[in-house]
Parts: C-alpha cells; structure tokens; sequence
C-alpha cells in the first residue's frame, strides 16, 4: 500500500487519536505545532517529522513565515494532505492549500466555517434561523441596529474560538465604550442579539457532501456562561430518536449542505429560543469538537470520532469507500471543571456509570454513560454540587483553555 504524507497543523495540543490512526492506516504524519507545546506527550510514535512555529501570541503565527517554512518543506516531500486539527488552525490550513494547489477546503469556503459574521450571512442567505446581527464596521448601521433590537446584545470576535472573547452588552452607552476600546481592531467583531435559550452542539462526520455520523447533545452549563461566570461545564447526548435529536439533525445538515462541506469533522452550535421555541444556528467549525466532547461522543456511540475522521481523510487519498460504524444507544454526559489542585481524587466519583476520568492538569474531568438518561443526569447534577462546594477554582491558571 502506498504510503501518503500528511500534515497536520495544530497550535494547541491535540490530535492525538487522528494521528496515531492515521500512522496506523500506513501514512506519513508531519506535525506542524507551537514550539511552546513542543513538549506535549504527542504521538511521537505515530510522528515521522515534526516543525515548530513560533507565536506572536496564543495561536497566532506568522503565516508569511509558515508558508515559506512549508515551501521549504516541499521542495523533497510530496504533500497529500493538509488537515487542520484545531479551530484556530483552519485558515492556516487552507492557506497551505490555497498556495501550494494540495486538494481540500480553500479561503473562500474556510470563511464559513471560521468566520462568524460569514457563517451567519450565509444561514441567513440560506433561509436558516439565525439571532438578529449585524456588522460593526459603520456607526450609522450599529445604530439602527441598536434601535431597532433591544439590548442585551452580545460583542463576538468574528474569528475566535467557542466563547473567547465574547462580551454581554445591556446599554449602547456600554456598546460604543467597548467598540473605542476596540479601535482598530474593531472590524474584527460583530454584534447580535443575546437570544436567551437552550444551547445545543452538533457533531458530524460528512464524506462525499453526505453526513455519515451525527451526535446530537445538550449543553446543561454552555461555554459562554463558563467563560464569563467560572463553573462548572457539562453536556449530555440526546436519545437518537427524540424529536430535539431530529431537528437538530435536519436543521445541521441544511447547515453543512448550504456551506458548501464535502469532506470531514464539524461541531456545530444552536440555541432553542426560550420564547419561540424555534432553533437558530449560532455557528459552526470544520474540526472536531473540543472540551473533551469527542469522549462524550465515544461513550454514548462507541465512534471515536478523531479515528473515523482519519479514516475518512485515508481513504479519500486512496480513491475508496467509507462506511461509519453503526452507533450505540448509550446516553452518556460529560462534566469538566477547573479546580485547585493540579491532579483530582477521583474515589469520590467512582460509579458505574463513571466510565472514563480525564487527566487534565488542575481540571476534573468525567465521563458517565448509561442505558437510563435519568441515572446520567442525577449522575451530572451530583457531580456538580460536589465540585461546586469542594472542589472548584474559579481563576484559571494561563495554559487553561476549555473550548468547544
């Protein structure tokens, strides 16, 4: 079988499942990362060469630099494939791409899938329900904004990652303080309605422009409230056939279709209007989910979705078929929580349902999984009441970054 190189681009410390199946499908890996995670337990048996990056700041590099390293880097390897393993990592991807003519999602579509004031655009142009928004560039425009949608508003990086960044607006005396403090940066963020509601997230597997794969879960603690209040974050799965599992399916996929995705991983976000009822896209990333979600997945489906996406990638080099794997009927929740002590005692959480705990440094991280979505449930709730009153460290230490 003849052997395929691929590149994966991370800034941050992740992957590692994508990389080691994809060594065991008989590829090439070469990692491009930060050189200040050049010391994270990688795959290195999985690794064939590894080039470091250095940052400007976290996740940013210099993407003049990194073309050049990577033509470089061309001139005695051949390159079948670019995969972006973070959110952050997308455009650097589809840089590479875009330059050196290797197959795979170019800078026009990436925008739909980092850009958030481009994904909303687009659902919007495409009939998908969308909170009311609108560009930050003109005063004149923010203003007939603001009067015509009543605050609370919510200030959004166009291009950050999960909750990053965000900032809750209630006045516009508050709103045009925050865009001068912007200043130049300002045409970098957009502004929408804070729709208060239910947040869900979409994780999908899409071959050939058809979703393969769909996990369906509820966010019981979202990551903005986490980001901005401290505390504890936890999401459960929906029962596959539920009709919020349905919707959810048909409203993602019209999503993914109308954003022109032919190939990979997607985590996709909504929120169920408190009071409509209705479900509104509030974005969407080509990669795999992050905060542990994958493990949420897994529990609930036995599909580690960082595998089959790399199988998928295989096989798309090869010119083959892919089939996924028919998925389990587990509920399963996930509870993740920033804490005092670098390394938690887990005795106290240990249950049957407790199937996996997660080594994170000053985190405590479990995974439950059972039959009866009630027993997963009572199993989150009491998890939290724990961590709350014991165990909890509402300031985070630098290197924390919990996304989704």
């Amino acid at each position: 079988m003849e052997e395929k190189t691929i590149v994966c681009i991370s800034c941050y410390y992740k992957g590692y499942d994508f990389m080691d199946e994809m060594k065991k499908l008989g590829n090439k890996i070469i990692l491009v990362t930060s050189e200040s995670i050049k010391e994270k337990n990688w795959p290195w048996h999985a690794i064939d060469e590894v080039f470091y990056m250095a940052e400007e700041k976290p996740s940013v590099w210099n993407l003049e630099h990194l073309v050049q390293g990577f033509s470089h880097l061309m001139k005695t390897r051949k390159v079948d494939a670019v995969v972006a393993l973070d959110d952050y990592d997308v455009e650097k991807a589809a840089l590479i791409r875009e330059t050196f003519r290797i197959p795979g999602m170019g800078q026009t579509t990436h925008r739909y899938f980092r850009d958030k004031l481009a994904m909303r655009q687009k659902a919007k142009d495409s009939g998908i329900n969308v909170p009311e928004f609108t560009a930050v560039f003109n005063n004149d425009e923010v203003n007939s904004f603001t009067d015509r949608v009543p605050a609370p508003w919510v200030l959004k990086p166009r291009s950050e990652a999960s909750a990053s960044g965000i900032k809750k607006i209630t006045s516009k005396e508050q709103l045009w303080e925050a865009l001068d403090i912007l200043g130049e940066e300002r045409h970098l963020f957009l502004l929408e309605s804070f729709k208060p509601g239910d947040v869900y997230h979409v994780d999908s597997l899409t071959f050939h422009k058809e979703i393969v794969f769909t996990s369906a879960s509820k966010y019981l603690a979202p990551p903005m409230q986490v980001s901005h209040e401290g505390g504890v974050f936890r999401s459960k799965t929906l029962g596959r056939y539920s009709d919020e599992f349905k919707a959810l399916e048909e409203v993602n996929a019209k999503v993914l279709s109308s954003f022109g995705l032919i190939n990979g991983a997607t985590h996709t976000e909504f929120i169920r209007g408190k009071e409509d009822g209705k479900w509104y896209f509030l974005e969407t990333s080509s990669r795999v989910g992050g905060a542990h979600i994958p493990d949420l997945i897994e529990a609930s489906s036995q599909v580690n979705i960082w595998r089959e996406w790399a199988k998928i990638e295989d096989v798309l080099l090869r010119g083959k078929n892919y089939e996924a794997p028919k998925p389990t009927g587990y509920y399963s929740g996930l509870i993740v929580a920033l804490i005092k002590d670098k390394h938690p005692d887990y005795s106290a959480f240990e249950s049957e349902e407790a199937v996996k705990f997660l080594p994170i440094d000053h985190h405590v991280g479990i995974v439950y999984k059972s039959t009866d979505p009630d027993i997963v449930q009572e199993r989150l709730d009491s998890a939290a009441e724990k961590i709350q009153t014991e165990m909890l460290n509402i300031l985070p230490p630098k290197s924390n970054k919990l996304t989704s």
